[in-house]
């Protein structure tokens, strides 16, 4: 396969996004167009910098176009470890709600969020497993386990639910 080039790569990479249903990661953008993960890496860069809305989630890169979500949204205080992460997560998921980000205040660098669109229990499994073979460390290290979450689901009653459940694991603050 030949390598795509430049500008006709960044065209593909943008159009690949905006038609997918689902997150795409960086290998798989580098096998499509027969370049290193580095080199798509620096393009996500240079679109951003064009402005086209793409986020990087753990699940890959998504094309974030404003939608019009008619749903419930709602920002929630959490607090637990890193080895209460997925048990939090799930129950989360489990109510049909997507965790959209996750923002801790730092005390330097103020508001820190990063993208998570964790829809299911694969979504979480695939998150933490990423966790751990990379040894990285969550937002939530910086601020001792505090941080915040952006929701988003159909209705109220779910996120509701899910807030019961996290109250009662303890994780709600």
């Amino acid at each position: 396969m030949k390598k795509i080039l430049g500008d006709k790569r960044r065209q593909l990479i943008l159009k690949w996004l905006k038609e997918a249903d689902a997150p795409i990661s960086g290998n798989q953008l580098a096998s499509r167009t027969n370049v290193s993960r580095q080199v798509i890496v620096q393009d996500i860069s240079l679109l951003k910098a064009g402005n086209e809305p793409i986020m990087a989630t753990p699940q890959g890169y998504i094309f974030a176009e404003e939608t019009s979500f008619s749903g419930e949204r709602r920002v929630i205080a959490v607090k637990h470890n890193k080895e209460q992460a997925a048990e939090e997560l799930n129950i989360l998921v489990d109510h049909g709600v997507t965790v959209v980000d996750v923002i801790v205040d730092h005390p330097i660098y103020g508001e820190i969020t990063a993208s998570l669109h964790l829809k299911s229990r694969f979504d979480v499994e695939k998150f933490i497993k990423k966790l751990q073979t990379t040894g990285a460390t969550m937002l939530s290290g910086l601020t001792d386990g505090t941080h915040l979450h952006t929701l988003e689901a159909d209705t109220k009653e779910q996120i509701d639910l899910a807030m019961l459940e996290l109250d009662k694991a303890g994780f709600l603050i």
